[in-house]
């Protein structure tokens, strides 16, 4: 059963005093991947590359499929930290993104034309691809894995947007003159090398003032706020890439992460903690397929 619900009030986890129920040290994260951008001349001519249709709120999107063992010699592994964050499987998170960001476009809440967009921890890209096909002036997938970028996403965005013929350049533009550029690294560091994000730490604080730079007007992230160590690093990013004041972020994720400790309430109760974003639900999706799914709006207040 999926429901829209956006008239729900903004998340409060946290008591006046600022006090929390996950305030606990973070376990030490192991030595992350050098950040680099992918190419889309870059693209992996090794392992097979298969796709399938997906039909997603009366839209038609292709899902590619290659093989963990093949790209990370790893079988049937989900994630192995510090090596591979499970960027090859379609995780529903995924999915419910693209429904929502679909209803929000119908119902008049959103818009992606012209926009610059970034999508963290992008996988097969899907929410990206949507924004693409909805007119987007840019978009940029980040994935943690470099290897994901070149045997998954890259491919998959070459299935969905036919006329994105990726040559040699940096900058690759397809019909519709949108941007779209492939960037892999850690969340600690990838803003050093994102376009629209900040990479000094003067004004790291967005809570006053416009952003002196052009930044990233919406931010797509699916799946991502699974491991408790990395949703502050995740929250640091959104606050050095995002738009003041109108800059929004949509999160898909489960509620809660059973065996690892993270999910939505966890990644939420970080941002209530700062007090720059507000959050809303946007869509929960209780279907019995897995533990309960929500979709996620964070603006500013």
């Amino acid at each position: 059963m999926e429901s829209e619900k956006p008239s729900f009030e903004p998340f409060r986890l946290f008591s006046s005093s600022g006090s929390g129920l996950f305030d606990q040290p973070e376990p030490p994260l192991p030595p992350p991947p050098p950040c680099v951008e992918v190419l889309p001349s870059q693209k992996s001519p090794s392992g097979k590359f298969t796709v399938e249709p997906v039909e997603l709120a009366g839209l038609t999107l292709l899902k590619g499929r290659v093989s963990t063992q093949e790209v990370f010699t790893l079988s049937n592994s989900d994630l192995v930290p510090g090596k591979y964050e499970g960027g090859l499987k379609l995780w529903e998170g995924s999915l419910d993104l693209v429904k929502a960001l679909s209803s929000e476009v119908q119902n008049g809440h959103l818009s992606f034309a012209g926009k610059r967009v970034l999508e963290l921890g992008c996988g097969h890209g899907l929410p990206g691809i949507f924004a693409c096909i909805e007119g987007a002036a840019a978009i940029h997938f980040q994935d943690f894995n470099a290897e994901v970028l070149q045997c998954l996403t890259i491919p998959n965005v070459n299935a969905n947007v036919p006329s994105f013929q990726p040559p040699a350049l940096q900058e690759t533009k397809c019909d519709t003159g949108t941007e779209i550029r492939f960037f892999a690294g850690d969340w600690r560091e990838v803003h050093n090398l994102l376009p629209y994000a900040q990479n000094t730490e003067k004004d790291v604080n967005v809570s006053s003032g416009q952003n002196p730079d052009p930044h990233y007007d919406i931010i797509l992230m699916a799946e991502t706020v699974y491991s408790i160590s990395t949703l502050q690093h995740l929250y640091e990013l959104i606050k050095k890439c995002i738009t003041r004041p109108h800059g929004v972020v949509y999160l898909a994720a489960k509620k809660h992460y059973f065996g690892v400790g993270g999910g939505t309430r966890r990644f939420l109760s970080v941002v209530e903690k700062d007090g720059v974003l507000v959050s809303s639900m946007v869509a929960e999706v209780a279907d019995g397929s897995s533990n309960v799914r929500e979709v996620w709006k964070l603006s500013f207040k």
